[in-house]
């Protein structure tokens, strides 16, 4: 999913407008972001309006909507921030086999410094499950998406003779999203009860012979 942005803004350095305009108008996207993080983590997406994020950034909801052209348009670009973030600590654009799940170590200890966004994906994705909520299709294909990525990666431990005997690669990639996602929830509630990068490790080091 790519990210939506307002037409105008995106033209704004091909148009020959000043950079300093286009860069106030990315600050101020970014602290429209932050304040939805805030609302949507915190309430949900329905529950959660427009005028709470315009409210908290001192902006009329017209006002927001210049820079996000709808709510749905709001959630699509907090989501794609947090595939970016994921995608650049796990390498899954590049890496395969024991370093893409080496990658999966590391997101789950770098989800540790962003508790705000890990409580929307928690928020979200359970919201989600309903058909008709816009991140419904959404959380379909991420899954499908990581599913496959992570099967493809024990699938290749298993051709190097790394994955121990009677593990599935399928089966494997299951498990570890249902671990993290739900590592993530007892963290969420209690953050000195669990240690998720050090259960996720834990996890890999029993369905195979690598080092996490």
């Amino acid at each position: 999913m790519t990210e939506t942005v307002d037409s105008a803004a995106a033209e704004m350095p091909r148009r020959g407008r000043p950079r300093g305009s286009y860069a106030k108008t990315e600050a101020r996207r970014q602290e429209i972001l932050d304040a939805a993080f805030e609302v949507f983590s915190s309430s949900g997406y329905r529950a959660g309006s427009l005028k709470d994020v315009a409210d908290k950034v001192g902006l009329s909801q017209a006002g927001l909507l210049h820079h996000f052209h709808s709510k749905e348009a709001l959630l699509e670009a907090l989501l794609t921030l947090r595939d970016d973030q994921s995608a650049a600590r796990t390498g899954a654009a590049t890496a395969a086999g024991a370093d893409l799940l080496r990658g999966m170590v590391e997101l789950t200890r770098y989800n540790t410094t962003i508790p705000g966004l890990v409580a929307l994906y928690c928020v979200l994705s359970a919201e989600a499950t309903d058909p008709e909520h816009p991140a419904h299709q959404y959380f379909l294909d991420r899954y499908t998406w990581v599913r496959g990525i992570l099967t493809e990666a024990f699938a290749e431990m298993g051709r190097e003779g790394r994955l121990r005997p009677g593990v599935a690669p399928e089966a494997a990639a299951r498990q570890i999203i249902a671990l993290m996602d739900g590592l993530q929830v007892q963290w969420l509630l209690d953050k000195e009860s669990v240690d998720m990068a050090a259960e996720v490790a834990t996890f890999l080091n029993a369905v195979t012979t690598g080092a996490f």
